[in-house]
């Protein structure tokens, strides 16, 4: 019986409903120093680096049709893909339970019933879609990302058209460190595209559909937040919501959007603890890790999330860089090893200089230099120890 495949579309649909997400527009509120000009360059400037790391690292998992942690093996070895399986697993909990602390404080400032009611919805709905599984959600996502298309439209027009103090500008941003909020967001998700591109039936314009559609739809939510910030001097975007009335409409932007958001780390949590542990079943771990994200949502309060996407981006840039420069430049192939040491040494490095390069203000921001300088670091040692087991 021939494996069931997802289209361009359902592709699309899946990144559409990742890109809308109120956690993309409360770090879009945060650029709001830089004033709409700079931005919006800021914005676009680092989508476009982070969704092209996105699409490498997608046509890699769509080519060999393998999960992301199981690409991971292809630099790292065997056992040295664990440590980032590991270290993936953990970031996506960490994502559930922002995204359910997030969706659940905002959907409470417009139906006031207890944040912890609607982390147990938001959770429940996660759970649900999980259970469904991702290769029978077409129907069913391509009703809910209608439903926010026109929600998220309406939210545009509440916000541009409304009136409000609004925001100055002033020097607390820099255009660098803007950059860098803008290109941690789709640097948060190359952990996880490939668990989505290895199902696909055309891989690579799958990978494209999705980076495109990813990085529209989340320079969409930036612009709302930033604008929301800016026109109104509002950032709470659920209070916005609820003083233009919106009410129900509100609500269902705020669950549904962090629904399908949510759906996708506590999923790709489950894919990524497979290569931990074989005999885990990926599905099962989903749900573990969505009840402990709905857990720790009710009693840990989360409000900043800036550190977490700073710390991501040391931790998975370099990864992806060495991927990148083994699989496009230098076509090999080390997954036969137990663990690879040479890219092991270059990933620690690759994570100091990205730290260090934090202190040093960039315009296009410290992600796209940390893996320029691994991808050179990756080249010379490639050059220094010949490989032997050449990918096919």
């Amino acid at each position: 019986m021939e494996e069931k495949r997802t289209g361009l579309f359902e592709n699309g649909l899946i990144w559409f409903g990742a890109g809308v997400s109120i956690a993309e527009i409360l770090t879009g509120t945060y650029l709001a120093p830089l004033g709409m000009g700079k931005g919006l360059a800021a914005i676009i400037v680092g989508h476009i680096i982070g969704c092209l790391m996105l699409f490498l690292a997608g046509v890699i998992g769509g080519k060999v049709r393998k999960s992301a942690m199981e690409t991971v093996k292809m630099s790292f070895g065997q056992k040295g893909s664990v440590l980032f399986a590991v270290l993936n697993v953990l970031q996506l909990v960490g994502w559930t339970a922002i995204m359910i602390y997030d969706g659940a404080l905002a959907a409470d400032s417009v139906m006031h019933t207890g944040r912890w009611i609607w982390c147990l919805v938001i959770g429940a709905l996660i759970i649900l879609w999980i259970v469904i599984g991702i290769t029978n959600l077409g129907k069913i996502n391509t009703v809910a990302m209608a439903a926010l298309f026109i929600l998220t439209l309406i939210l545009c027009k509440v916000i541009f058209t409304g009136s409000g103090v609004g925001t100055p500008s002033d020097d607390s941003m820099t255009f660098g460190a803007a950059v860098e909020l803008a290109v941690a967001m789709p640097l948060s998700w190359l952990p996880l595209i490939s668990d989505y591109t290895r199902e696909a039936k055309e891989p690579v314009k799958a990978t494209a559909v999705s980076a495109v559609t990813y990085g529209i739809v989340s320079c969409w939510m930036y612009v709302i937040g930033m604008g929301a910030a800016i026109i109104t001097g509002e950032y709470d975007i659920a209070q916005i919501m609820l003083k233009a009335g919106l009410g129900i409409l509100g609500l269902l932007i705020i669950v549904f959007s962090t629904v399908t958001t949510t759906f996708l780390d506590a999923y790709s949590a489950g894919i990524s603890s497979e290569t931990v542990v074989s005999r885990w079943n990926g599905k099962h771990v989903a749900i573990v890790v969505t009840v402990i994200g709905t857990a720790a949502a009710i009693v840990y309060p989360m409000d900043n999330i800036t550190d977490f996407l700073y710390l991501i981006g040391s931790v998975f840039a370099p990864m992806i860089a060495i991927q990148i420069a083994d699989f496009f430049l230098l076509k090999q192939d080390k997954s036969s090893r137990a663990v690879y040491v040479p890219n092991m040494i270059i990933w620690v490095i690759g994570f100091v200089v990205y730290r260090i390069l934090m202190n040093v203000d960039m315009p296009v921001g410290n992600t796209l230099p940390d893996m320029v300088i691994t991808i050179i670091l990756c080249l010379i040692a490639g050059k220094l120890i010949p490989e032997k087991n050449q990918k096919k």
